[in-house]
């Protein structure tokens, strides 16, 4: 199993060196940059795609140059302030140069600093970390603390009374989109037009450091609630039937016909013998369950229930061009993907040793 981990663990450096060369790639050719970004508010015009449609004047081009400048909107600007701004941001070295100094600082866990928030992305990212995780661990424990006994109680009473309005419900709450359950979740909880339970925005409360620490737990738990609730729903409906499904294909299988004929009682059955076997495609799953929680998943919430994390701070970077944020972020999150599917297969080796991955690579 050593050698394996070792394996999966070099394979993350090619692995990210693609992911950052497919992206920074596609930056090159993605109208609309961050001196563009500038130039745009700098000229008044809010934000740099409004001129692509052009200026409106008789035909005249914001694409029109001033001087070598080929940014839009630049007409009114001189040259030299252009090359200042391609000299801050490292526009002045040609792309190949760029992306070698990129990796190189980041191989030195330095991702730089953000175009328009004078802040370090490491520093970035830990500010809204609390967000995300807690979306992401709350929401996905959520999910398999009530997926999986609900996935085996419907698969021993397949068929019944219970198994049948379950479904149900689960595919209603599977057909409900995320956002627009956090929304009827706002509208009567949060005092959109019902009752005011839960508070409208915010990990914790204004007064949060002066509370005492089991306050300060209640109160992180009241802001989280409804959030959570938002971003589990989907997660909640495909684990329990992946769960039901799964335990259905083992209960059918020879071996759970032995065991029974020995004498075993049915809970030993079940959770002696079916329950290792079963769990192991639900296993399988957690790293999509929580990495689409974590980063995909917490954009659309985060905006609802107005949450600055990490899926907030995606989209933003990506509308302002916002590069060093972009790039950083991406390599960080594509190395805790990674390292997830490894802890994946580990999690598979814990719940079956039998399972032995070098074999099979052999």
């Amino acid at each position: 199993m050593g050698a394996y981990i070792l394996r999966r663990l070099l394979l993350i450096i090619p692995t990210l060196l693609g992911i950052m060369i497919v992206n920074f790639t596609l930056t090159q050719f993605v109208p609309g940059g961050p001196i563009e970004q500038i130039i745009a508010q700098i000229e008044g015009q809010g934000d740099v795609f409004e001129g692509f449609a052009g200026s409106g004047d008789g035909g005249v081009s914001d694409l029109e140059t001033v001087g070598d400048s080929e940014y839009a909107g630049a007409r009114g600007l001189p040259p030299e302030f252009i090359e200042e701004l391609e000299r801050e941001f490292g526009f002045d070295k040609p792309p190949l140069e760029r992306f070698a100094n990129m990796l190189w600082n980041y191989m030195r866990l330095d991702f730089g600093e953000s175009y328009f928030r004078s802040i370090s992305v490491i520093d970035l990212v830990i500010e809204k970390l609390p967000v995300s995780i807690s979306l992401g661990l709350w929401s996905t424990l959520i999910a398999y603390i009530v997926s999986i006994p609900l996935g085996i109680r419907k698969a021993v009473k397949d068929g019944s009374a219970f198994d049948t309005w379950t479904s149900g419900a689960i595919i209603v709450a599977y057909a409900i989109p995320g956002f627009l359950f956090a929304i009827v979740l706002l509208v009567l909880f949060a005092g959109g037009s019902y009752w005011q339970l839960f508070p409208l925005r915010g990990l914790v409360s204004d007064n949060w450091e002066t509370l005492s620490w089991p306050m300060k737990i209640v109160d992180y738990f009241w802001h989280i609630a409804l959030p959570v609730i938002a971003s589990t729903i989907a997660a909640f409906a495909t684990l329990t039937l992946l769960t039901k499904n799964s335990f259905l294909d083992e209960i059918k299988k020879q071996y759970v016909v032995t065991a029974r004929a020995k004498g075993l009682t049915e809970r030993r059955v079940l959770y002696g013998h079916i329950f290792r076997n079963a769990m192991l495609i639900v296993i399988a799953g957690f790293p999509a369950v929580f990495i689409g929680i974590f980063f995909t998943g917490s954009l659309i919430i985060e905006t609802i229930f107005s949450l600055d994390g990490l899926g907030r701070l995606g989209f933003e970077a990506a509308v302002a061009r916002d590069y060093p944020v972009i790039f950083g972020t991406l390599f960080i999150f594509g190395l805790i993907g990674l390292v997830v599917g490894i802890i994946s297969d580990l999690m598979y080796v814990l719940v079956d040793p039998r399972i032995d991955f070098e074999k099979r690579e052999g």
